[in-house]
């Protein structure tokens, strides 16, 4: 015996919409799908159907009563069905019941088995698993007896359920019920209200579940598009504060800011930076995404005040050519006005667009933009759950805000302040009858990060951010900045010269030193010399003297002898 209590779901294949009731429709059951003419009610049932029989290798049966099979062939074209191949491959029936009021008479009883013929004989033809019947209204069309429609109405939802497939039954709004007969929302396990709604001249479809039995499912409203791929239902209960927070950094394309960053910004962390007109923030985003480009990194930017073109060119003045980088397929640049849509519309426009471009990293310029479409409460709530679901997909965000007054540089006027994880300020330097630009890091969550407001310039190679200078009033900038740096550049080499005049000065005194050295050691020497060769003199006269003496004594010596002799014999000569 299974223990799964789970109820089995029929996926619908349509983006957001299997999220928002957990799966998919209820499998084997009829779902009710309502609305007002033009909402998109045809549309998301024949959706349901092709992805079915594309996606999931579940053939399916549509049951028109409004509109031809070469109608709905021809309406569906250009969204990339091509329901007569399906036809051929035996993956979709097409039936077109056709029912004109004035040819009917209602007389007596009646019910629906010519219908429950027909619909069976398609659904065996190709063992179909889903059905489709569009508009179920237009089958009672010509009838008024309400016992009997409301009677035939459960029977047919019976012997869908029967049947086991899982049928969708479209319908339109009644005046006081979701439908005009008031009974199909009660006999339907799922019901699906669509709205397509004007607020101050701009439409915005929603989609709700009002219920869904057996299961769980998103109960909000939900923004939803209707473009060239289908239905795209933007889920907005599917984010949350269920992300990953990555380690790693990333360039901001600034190197100057990359320091007072320690390295560069978190990827995957959402980066606001704000300033009133003309402080660069444009240019900014377009460096940060620039370098994410370099390191081949997808990236998507959009826009809500400026062209392609027109930001194209102003950005190569500060050396960013983004045309290489479009035609690389890396960037996708998005330009929209904000009055073009509600915020709804927007925010799942945006969706989509990073849904299908999958990037690394966002940007929006400016955010403030968006009031024109809302008070701040409503950008503030859409813009969270668009940082929400950027931050679940790790993408970097980087958004730009304008500063309507200078008194509130340090607050966002869409209130995001407080989600963003790192805040940098551009702001106005007013001196000397100047404007220059500074910035300063307000706040970067889990990293150090400096405390000074670098001046901000924009050159012709790029941002660049110049160290802090001081002077004596404060922060030096601009053209003050250039004289003081002249003044002390030329004191700087005033002092220099000063000190390599001493240095000669110093060196002459060394030199004549060493003059006077070398002409005291040069006397000494000859002194020396002197005194040696008297010494020499001396020696050598003593050394004569002593050789003298030496052969005066030996002459002396032998001198001495004789005389005795001789001595001796004149003594004995003697008479």
């Amino acid at each position: 015996m299974s223990t799964d209590r789970s109820l089995p779901k029929c996926p619908t294949g349509i983006k957001g919409l299997d999220e928002i009731t957990g799966g998919g429709l209820p499998a084997g059951r009829p779902t009710l799908i309502c609305g007002s003419a033009g909402c998109g009610k045809t549309l998301l049932a024949m959706e349901f159907i092709v992805r079915g029989a594309t996606q999931y290798g579940e053939p399916g049966v549509f049951m028109s009563f409004e509109e031809t099979s070469e109608e709905l062939a021809q309406n569906v074209r250009s969204l990339g069905f091509d329901l007569q191949a399906l036809v051929d491959r035996k993956q979709l029936a097409l039936s077109y019941v056709r029912i004109e009021r004035s040819e009917i008479e209602e007389a007596g009883d009646y019910d629906l088995d010519g219908l429950f013929v027909r619909l069976e004989y398609a659904i065996d033809t190709i063992g179909a698993k889903r059905v489709v019947l569009d508009t179920i209204e237009s089958l009672f069309a010509g009838f008024s007896n309400a016992s009997i429609l409301r009677a035939e109405l459960r029977r047919l939802f019976r012997w869908l359920k029967d049947k086991g497939v899982t049928a969708v039954i479209t319908g339109e709004r009644g005046d006081a019920t979701l439908t005009r007969q008031g009974l199909e929302e009660y006999v339907s396990d799922c019901v699906i209200v669509l709205d397509h709604r004007a607020k101050e001249q701009l439409a915005t479809r929603r989609l709700r579940v009002i219920k869904y039995r057996g299961s769980s499912h998103g109960t909000n409203e939900y923004p939803f598009l209707i473009d060239e791929n289908g239905i795209d239902v933007l889920p907005v209960t599917s984010v949350g504060l269920n992300y990953q927070a990555s380690n790693e950094r990333i360039s901001s394309g600034i190197p100057e800011l990359d320091d007072m960053l320690a390295g560069g910004f978190y990827r995957g962390s959402s980066i606001l930076l704000s300033g009133t007109a003309g402080t660069g923030k444009t240019t900014s985003a377009a460096t940060f995404l620039a370098a994410a480009c370099a390191r081949g990194e997808r990236s998507i930017y959009f826009s809500f005040e400026e062209s392609q073109s027109q930001t194209a060119r102003n950005l190569r003045s500060v050396g960013i050519d983004l045309q290489p980088i479009l035609d690389s397929k890396l960037l996708l640049f998005s330009a929209t006005r904000p009055t073009q849509h509600g915020l709804e519309m927007h925010l799942a426009t945006m969706f989509k667009q990073i849904r299908d471009f999958k990037p690394a990293n966002v940007v929006v310029d400016p955010v403030t933009s968006l009031l024109v479409q809302g008070n701040e409460n409503e950008v503030h709530s859409m813009l969270m759950a668009l940082l929400d679901y950027m931050k679940g997909e790790g993408i970097t965000c980087f958004f730009t805000a304008l500063n309507a007054s200078t008194e509130r540089i340090e607050q966002s006027d869409v209130g995001i302040s407080s989600l963003i994880d790192s805040w940098l300020l551009v702001r106005d330097i007013e001196a000397n009858g100047e404007r220059n630009r500074g910035l300063f890091i307000l706040k970067s969550r889990g990293m150090a990060h400096s405390n000074q407001i670098r001046e901000f310039l924009l050159t012709a190679d790029g941002v660049r951010l110049r160290p802090t200078y001081l002077g004596q009033h404060g922060v030096l900038t601009g053209s003050a900045r250039l004289v003081q740096e002249a003044k002390d550049a030329a004191e700087t080499l005033a002092r220099r010269q000063e000190i390599e005049r001493r240095e000669r000065e110093l060196e002459r005194e060394r030199m004549l030193a060493e003059a006077r050295v070398a002409a005291i050691r040069s006397e000494y020497e000859a002194k020396a010399e002197e005194i040696r060769r008297a010494v020499l003199e001396l020696e050598s006269a003593d050394q004569e003297i002593a050789l003298g003496q030496d052969q005066m004594a030996a002459s002396r010596k032998v001198g001495a002898g004789h005389d005795h002799e001789a001595q001796n014999g004149i003594l004995r000569g003697k008479p």
